[in-house]
C-alpha cells in the first residue's frame, strides 16, 4: 500500500475543506508547486491533485497551478475536479498528468467513462464519494440513490484503472477512515481501491494496511500531513515494512 499526499487547489492555493464545504477552507500553502516538491522529498510516490474550483464549476479552473506542479516534480500525478469531457481528459494527459480522475460525470454520463477507458487505457480512475453508502456528486452537493458498491462494479466493467473511495462524513474531520465501508467496496470488485477521507495518524495507516488484502492499494492524505498530525515520511516508512 502506498501513501498518497494530496494537493487541493482553490484559487491557485493549497487548501483543505471540511466535509467538502467550500466556505470551510483552510489555506495551507500559497505555492502549490513548492508544496508538491516537499511531498515528493518526503517520500510521496504519487501525488493526488484536486481542482476544487473546477469540481464546483464543472470546468477546469486551476490550470496554471497544475502545470507548475507537473513541471516541479518527477513522481506521477493523478488529477480530478471539473473533468466532464474527453477533450479535458486529453488536455490534462498532454500536460503531463499521469491519470485523470472522473467523479460526477462517471455517475451522470457513464458512457463517457467507457469511451475514456477505450481511448486512454490505464489512465482513467473513478472517484466515488459516498454518504452513508450512497454516491454523492457535484462537489458532494447532491446525494443520489445509487449505492457506491453498485457504481464501483459498473466502473470496473468499463475498464477503469482504480477506484478512489471517499467517505464524505470522514473527509477533513481527522476521525479515521471508514474501514468497514472501504473494505466492503474493495471486496465487491477486483480492481484496486484507494482509500480517502479521515486519515489522521499512523494508526489509521496501520488499520488500512490490515485490509490491503481486500484490494486497498493506497491511501490519500491531506489535512493530516498539512497540520502535522501525520508525518508523511513516517507513514511511507511504515508501509515499506514487510
Amino acid at each position: 500500500m502506498i501513501v498518497i499526499p494530496a494537493i487541493d487547489l482553490k484559487e491557485g492555493r493549497c487548501v483543505r475543506l471540511e466535509q467538502g464545504l467550500m466556505e470551510k477552507d483552510t489555506v495551507y500553502a500559497h505555492d502549490p508547486a513548492a508544496q508538491a516538491r516537499i511531498w515528493q522529498e518526503q517520500g510521496g510516490e504519487l501525488l493526488h491533485i484536486v481542482d476544487l474550483d473546477g469540481a464546483f464549476a464543472g470546468v477546469p479552473r486551476n490550470k496554471a497551478a497544475i502545470e507548475d506542479i507537473v513541471q516541479a516534480i518527477d513522481i506521477p500525478t493523478e488529477l480530478g475536479g471539473g473533468v466532464r469531457d474527453l477533450a479535458t481528459i486529453e488536455a490534462y494527459l498532454q500536460l503531463g498528468i499521469g491519470r485523470v480522475i472522473l467523479g460526477t460525470v462517471a455517475k451522470e454520463k457513464p458512457e463517457l467513462v467507457q469511451e475514456a477507458c477505450r481511448l486512454f487505457p490505464g489512465r482513467i480512475v473513478v472517484g466515488i464519494d459516498a454518504s452513508n453508502g450512497f454516491v454523492a456528486v457535484r462537489g458532494w452537493a447532491d446525494v443520489t440513490e445509487k449505492k457506491a458498491t453498485e457504481m464501483a462494479k459498473e466502473m470496473e466493467g468499463f475498464g477503469v484503472e482504480a477506484i478512489i473511495y471517499t467517505d464524505i462524513a470522514r473527509d477533513g474531520m481527522m476521525q479515521g477512515p471508514n474501514l468497514e465501508a472501504t473494505r466492503a467496496l474493495a471486496e465487491s470488485i477486483r480492481i484496486p481501491v484507494i482509500a480517502s477521507g479521515g486519515v489522521s495518524s499512523l494508526k489509521d495507516i496501520e488499520n488500512l494496511m490490515a485490509i490491503e488484502d481486500a484490494g486497498v492499494v493506497g491511501v490519500i492524505t491531506g489535512k493530516a500531513i498539512y497540520s502535522g498530525a501525520l508525518d508523511l515520511q513516517a507513514a511511507v516508512a511504515l508501509t515499506k515494512r514487510s
